[in-house]
């Protein structure tokens, strides 16, 4: 049975899993194909199972890969713990694979780490910024460790706390005829709209709390960054509805112009992270401080 299973093959099996070919993990892993072929074939030749389903020179998590992920990613990271232990200094060691969806990875998240780095000296993060749907994927394959979202996710394998919120604005052009009348929700009727892709927290919020309001609106546009998304409103080709924290600048700008609406617009920021996933010190660190955290 495994008795000889060492961290350098788990550290070879989980690179394995992070970059879906032997080439790609080898030089992630700063060794020879060779090398990394033969650790994850002892590997599998100790458990007594084939971790991976080969497909097209792709290797692909099988049932069984899946059932090792969580532990082998537990004992690197409590591997870790053991080299930290005895440094006289206390401080927070290891890399922090941070995930965040577009709005929070851009107007938040800089300062949250900032902030983060000069209370505990640790600077070793990473920040990966994407869609919320893609953020979730990542996780749930341990590409990340964590990830702050603005969307409730309901993935069975995920754990999600609320840990902060923002205010959501819908933005018009500054000639736009909405600004020549009283407004009501009325005038929204037969309206033209500038939304993110699919999986976006803020196309989100808006297909949850303002689409249903309106009996006819289109989609004019589908768009996948937040600054085309501004220009386009400002060139007058449609309505949009993004976070206030990312319209501030083009609001102050006199670019865009916010329709105050009669609904609540407050949105909440969620902290994920895998269920299975085990919480080193410094993951631990960084979410008791997101969940004290708050933006001036």
């Amino acid at each position: 049975m495994a008795s000889n299973i060492s961290l350098k093959q788990l550290k070879v099996f989980i690179a394995i899993t992070q970059h879906d070919t032997l080439t790609a993990a080898s030089e992630a892993l700063f060794l020879s194909k060779a090398a990394v072929s033969m650790a994850l074939s002892e590997l599998e030749k100790q458990i007594g199972h084939s971790l991976f389903d080969r497909v097209n020179n792709r290797l692909i998590l099988n049932q069984e890969g899946q059932k090792l992920l969580p532990l082998a990613d537990e004992l690197i990271e409590r591997a870790q713990d053991i080299e930290q232990l005895f440094d006289n200094d206390q401080t927070l060691s290891g890399l922090l694979r941070i995930g965040a969806s577009d709005t929070i990875g851009n107007q938040v998240a800089p300062y949250l780490l900032s902030d983060f780095r000069r209370e505990t000296q640790h600077t070793a993060q990473s920040l990966l910024i994407s869609n919320s749907a893609l953020i979730c994927e990542k996780l749930v394959d341990y590409q990340l460790d964590l990830a702050l979202i603005e969307g409730k996710t309901l993935h069975p394998q995920l754990i999600s706390t609320p840990f902060n919120q923002d205010e959501m604005c819908v933005v018009c052009s500054p000639n736009s005829a909405l600004l020549q009348q009283a407004f009501s929700m009325e005038n929204l009727e037969r309206s033209e709209w500038i939304l993110r892709e699919p999986g976006s927290g803020s196309r989100e919020f808006f297909l949850r709390v303002i689409a249903p309001r309106i009996e006819q609106w289109h989609e004019a546009f589908q768009l996948n960054t937040t600054e085309a998304l501004i220009n386009s409103v400002s060139a007058g080709l449609g309505l949009g509805c993004l976070s206030k924290l990312a319209a501030q600048p083009a609001l102050n700008d006199g670019r865009i112009v916010e329709l105050t609406l009669p609904l609540d617009m407050k949105r909440r920021y969620w902290l994920l992270v895998h269920k299975e996933k085990y919480q080193s010190p410094l993951l631990k660190r960084f979410i008791d401080y997101c969940q004290q955290w708050r933006k001036d």
